[in-house]
């Protein structure tokens, strides 16, 4: 069993000291990483939508980097909208987001591990979410997917500390993500999936503000029924 366990723990390094390598590769020969930006989205959209068939793939790449590196997600998830369109945008963001929070847990787990704990020793924020995973399990990883309480990047390495079990985490983290992703892409897809049809416009655009609107109600609906004081107090966002 332990020889199983080692091996799979082996297989889990490679793959992500493999993911790491060939994102990193990809951004530097293409110099992506001066281009994430909202300033400078509509040339990455030019780019990718110029890469044809590989082009979710690419954006899939991104994705990753922009979660182990700490790039900002926000333009990231909005381009998805603008290159592929609200839906198969959701597709692609939904994946890319759930891989790269996987790499980023991963890299905490397994390769840099004592990198991330020396983070985390002087950061109250890896302290807290210890603490709830070993008091609400899945849950707590649920909550902070759902409310941001904390930054995105950061939760992923958080995660990888704790006791909480990789399939777990992958499955709950793609689930929870799911809704913010269709409201950034919906609305950043709205204009493009229209092509100067207003109704359309406007149907992306509400169908994009609705998921903001519940997910703005999510905090609220948590705090009734749910024992976290964090929600209540040091609440970063506040």
């Amino acid at each position: 069993m332990t020889e199983k366990k080692n091996s799979k723990n082996w297989l889990k390094l490679v793959i992500a000291l493999a993911v790491i390598l060939a994102v990193v590769g990809i951004m530097h020969y293409y110099g992506l990483f001066q281009y994430v930006s909202m300033q400078n989205i509509m040339n990455l959209k030019a780019w990718i939508n110029g890469l044809g068939a590989i082009g979710p793939i690419v954006y899939i790449l991104l994705f990753i980097a922009a979660c182990l590196f700490f790039l900002p997600g926000l333009p990231v998830a909005i381009l998805a909208g603008l290159a592929f369109g609200p839906i198969m945008g959701t597709v692609w963001a939904s994946i890319g987001s759930t891989l790269g929070a996987a790499a980023a847990f991963l890299v905490a787990r397994y390769v840099a591990r004592d990198m991330v704990e020396g983070w985390a020793q002087s950061n109250q924020v890896f302290k807290k979410i210890d603490d709830g995973v070993a008091a609400q399990g899945w849950r707590m990883l649920m909550i902070t997917r759902l409310v941001p309480v904390f930054p995105f990047n950061l939760q992923n390495y958080a995660y990888g500390l704790t006791k909480i079990g990789f399939p777990t985490y992958v499955l709950v983290s793609f689930i929870c993500m799911l809704p913010g992703a269709m409201a950034f892409t919906f609305m950043g897809g709205a204009i493009v999936s229209g092509e100067g049809n207003l109704g359309t416009t406007f149907m992306y655009l509400g169908i994009g503000a609705v998921v903001f609107v519940i997910i703005s109600l999510i905090p609220g609906w948590i705090k009734k029924r749910s024992k976290i004081e964090f929600l209540e107090k040091d609440n970063p966002s506040k």
